[in-house]
């Protein structure tokens, strides 16, 4: 199996309700007859109905191996705790999955930081800097953009000239917590500040009301290192 991360391929407008049911058949509490039919009632072509399962399945139906363990922890808590935002589990696996969707999740927060508001061609523009000049490259974060306004993580304004980020969503339980900290270190890639946490770009959509430190110490997934008597970073623990 190749288990080789995906550098761009989020090629899709993913609804929050194809995503959801997604996961509930991860969840084991629907099937793909449930999925299926969605896909039918929104009457998309043969090719468009195929990438569209290729994303789903990318996210939740068929994660890349080393994924598979953190796509089923997320479906656990979707069981356990019923309260659970669907949005934070679907946008947790996306930037996990997909270094595409991560980058303009994290451009996105990070330009509308200031006035909660940014210029989409400011957006096109630096994805282009990093995945090069090419019409694919400004499809897809189209894509990735409309699918954040159906998580309701932005609204599109203006034509869709500039994106607006929504109140951003409280996370107040701690096994959510953690799993939403490590979706963010898949994607970052490498150990991340404790202290920066609270602030991450490409967890823009949430605020993380929990003690950082203390959860993050709890948990059997990540590892908290010091590097100093005020520098605290999380990684992912190396047994899983």
């Amino acid at each position: 199996m190749n288990t080789s991360a995906p550098q761009i391929g989020f090629d899709r407008f993913i609804q929050l309700d194809w995503a959801a049911a997604a996961l509930r058949v991860r969840a084991g509490t629907a099937g793909l007859d449930d999925l299926n039919a969605l896909l039918d009632a929104a009457e998309l072509g043969v090719e468009a109905k195929k990438k569209t399962r290729t994303v789903l399945n990318r996210l939740w139906l068929e994660p890349r191996a080393e994924l598979v363990d953190f796509a089923d922890r997320a479906a656990a808590l979707y069981k356990s705790q019923p309260d659970t935002p669907i949005p934070v589990l679907c946008w947790g696996v996306a930037i996990a999955c997909y270094p595409f969707f991560g980058k303009v999740s994290e451009l996105v927060g990070r330009l509308s930081a200031i006035q909660d508001d940014c210029a989409a061609a400011e957006v096109h523009r630096r994805m282009s800097e990093i995945y090069g000049e090419r019409e694919g490259t400004r499809r897809m974060t189209n894509m990735v953009i409309q699918t954040q306004a159906s998580w309701g993580a932005v609204e599109r304004v203006e034509k869709g000239k500039r994106v607006i980020r929504l109140a951003a969503t409280p996370i107040d339980s701690d096994e959510l917590t953690v799993w939403l900290i490590e979706a963010a270190v898949r994607y970052v890639g490498k150990p991340v500040s404790v202290h920066s946490l609270q602030s991450l770009p490409v967890l823009f959509p949430f605020r993380l009301t929990r003690p950082l430190a203390y959860v993050v110490s709890n948990s059997p997934y990540l590892d908290l290192r010091s590097e100093g008597p005020s520098n605290q970073f999380v990684a992912l623990r190396s047994t899983i």
